[in-house]
């Protein structure tokens, strides 16, 4: 699209999509919730009581102990800013191309989704997310395959090897990815489902932010540039 249109004609489709959700919310039939002045004057107290609950909650190493493994977990060092200018200023990779390769790991992230719910949801919490750690950190090096172009001494494309590689991993991602939601859920305690919920996936975003943050400063720190990718397999 973007050689086609031009970037401005890019956001534009892009601004006006998500006008189309806002249309079909006039469709939407939703019951109006009367007033109840009791409610209304214990407001304070529910939030006060909420945020007991919350506390109470995370007093327990039930769930504060999950939460943190989530953390860390989320938390990883990420180089995905600097892999992504390996693949545009040393591979040569275009936009066109790397945007096909971003709809079919998206592709690839449902299919994750349907492996989980068909074989792998009877599956303890437990056992799903060791496994995936450890195939995850091995499938994660193959990055140093790329990187060292040591796939073209196999004889496959760096292109075909780049699908290849994002799709296995998406497909990992996603199922290693949903039994945490199921997790996050079986940690919220009756009255604050939804409030610690929501906590619970605020952290998670802010560990995946954290994990985008540290991987910037070991970039910074291995000296690793658009222009200098000699420790990018390091990194």
């Amino acid at each position: 699209l973007v050689q086609e249109i031009g970037p401005e004609g890019v956001y534009r489709y892009a601004a006006f999509l998500p006008l189309l959700v806002a249309g079909v919310s006039v469709f939407i039939k939703e019951e109006p919730v009367p007033d109840v002045p009791e409610k209304i004057d214990n407001g304070l107290a529910v939030v006060g009581s909420k945020l007991k609950a919350l506390k109470d909650a995370f007093s327990t190493s039930d769930v504060w102990k999950p939460t943190l493994f989530l953390f860390l977990w989320q938390a990883t060092p990420s180089c995905d800013s600097a892999f992504l200018y390996f693949l545009t200023d040393e591979m040569h990779f275009t936009t066109e191309f790397l945007g096909r390769v971003k709809l079919v790991t998206s592709v690839a992230g449902l299919v994750g989704v349907v492996v989980y719910n068909r074989f792998l949801k009877d599956v303890p919490i437990k056992d799903m997310l060791k496994w995936c750690s450890v195939i995850g950190a091995i499938l994660g090096s193959t990055q140093l395959i790329m990187i060292n172009h040591w796939n073209t001494l196999l004889g496959i494309p760096d292109d075909l090897f780049v699908y290849g590689d994002d799709v296995i991993l998406t497909v990992l991602g996603q199922v290693a990815f949903m039994p945490t939601l199921v997790l996050a859920a079986k940690l919220c305690p009756v009255g604050v489902e939804g409030t610690l919920f929501a906590l619970l996936m605020s952290i998670y975003n802010l560990a995946g932010i954290t994990g985008s943050e540290i991987g910037a400063g070991l970039t910074k720190a291995l000296n690793v540039s658009s222009e200098d990718f000699s420790n990018l397999a390091l990194l």
